[in-house]
């Protein structure tokens, strides 16, 4: 007996969204991983605001003590940071999760948050 194949075969969906925020668009720009610049669509790749002090904190001390101006605010260094899923897999900055925990859609808690809530 030869079987027919079904009419409509219905592949395994591991993300409701395919692991895209891309909804109505059809297409989005090419941004590079910081990482190992592979070309990642915009709405893939895993991006991060990395802020920190231009002088590191060893010699703050040190700049605070000889300047001028009391009360002087040391500028800081803004990053937007993009990474691609490996790398961002690879570097612990998100993480692989089971298939009941993919589910869940809400933001992780933030540990080391200084503001209000």
């Amino acid at each position: 007996v030869y079987l027919l194949p079904r009419p409509y075969h219905i592949m395994a969906v591991k993300r409701r969204n395919h692991g895209r925020s891309k909804k109505g668009r059809g297409h989005t720009n090419a941004v590079r991983c910081d990482n190992c610049a592979r070309c990642v669509p915009k709405d893939k790749a895993i991006k991060r605001f990395h802020v920190r002090n231009i002088v590191e904190s060893a010699a703050l001390r040190d700049i605070t003590e000889a300047s001028a101006i009391e009360g002087y605010a040391l500028p800081k260094m803004y990053m937007k940071l993009q990474y691609c899923i490996s790398c961002a897999v690879h570097s612990h900055i998100v993480r692989v999760r089971s298939v009941a925990d993919r589910r869940n859609r809400a933001p992780p808690v933030r540990k080391f948050f200084k503001g209000k809530r």
